[in-house]
């Protein structure tokens, strides 16, 4: 019937202007995420635990935006970060033992994620390198490989929620803030798998579990 087929018409245009609204909507949302840094160098940090071995650089906690701290440890060759209200709130969280198997560290610049500047930061981006062992460079020392860490912050745990390969993506800062702002505030820890975002390369591979 003709007057069906309007109707039918009309409510599909009406659903497609209200998908596109809310589409809208939550692009915009993410438009206005915004960033800010802090730093986590040695020369801005706080030593809390001394390394007992050449291989073994200690514990030391950093300042963070809106009241949180940042706990870098090296063990082994390899460092964790996590964050939390306190050093010993952070030493408990997911992160503190989100370590990779290869030798690793990160760079000293972290990105904080925020909805604006009076909030506090739901997620938190930053560089690694990670050793690897099948690519000696002219010294005989393994080539690092670098790839972007999100982390998700409180409320609830903190835990990785994605890797970004840095030398397979162009983009991959973009791809790290898109999982910032559209990942980490649901991201169950524990339960959720971290999420690799765009083109998997060799840091990817050398960050996963095999």
């Amino acid at each position: 019937m003709p007057g069906d087929d309007r109707t039918i018409a009309m409510t599909s245009l009406l659903l497609a202007c209200v998908y596109a609204s809310l589409m809208g909507t939550a692009s915009g949302q993410a438009a206005q995420n915004i960033s800010s840094y802090s730093s986590t160098a040695e020369k801005d940090c706080r030593k809390i635990k001394d390394g007992s071995a050449d291989d073994d650089g200690g514990t030391r906690v950093c300042p963070g935006p809106a009241g949180l701290v940042v706990v870098v440890s090296e063990g082994d060759l390899r460092e964790t970060v996590s964050v939390g209200r306190n050093a010993k709130g952070a030493s408990s969280e997911p992160a503190a033992k989100a370590w990779f198997g290869p030798f690793s560290s990160t760079t000293p610049t972290i990105e904080w994620r925020r909805a604006a500047k009076d909030k506090p930061p739901f997620a938190m981006i930053q560089r690694w390198h990670l050793a690897d062992i099948e690519d000696e460079g002219k010294d005989g020392r393994p080539r690092t490989k670098q790839m972007f860490a999100v982390t998700r912050l409180v409320p609830g745990s903190i835990c990785h929620v994605a890797y970004i390969d840095v030398t397979a993506n162009p983009n991959a800062i973009d791809l790290a803030r898109e999982a910032a702002d559209t990942i980490a505030r649901d991201f169950k820890c524990g339960t959720d798998r971290v999420k690799v975002m765009g083109v998997t390369g060799r840091a990817i591979e050398l960050a996963l579990p095999r």
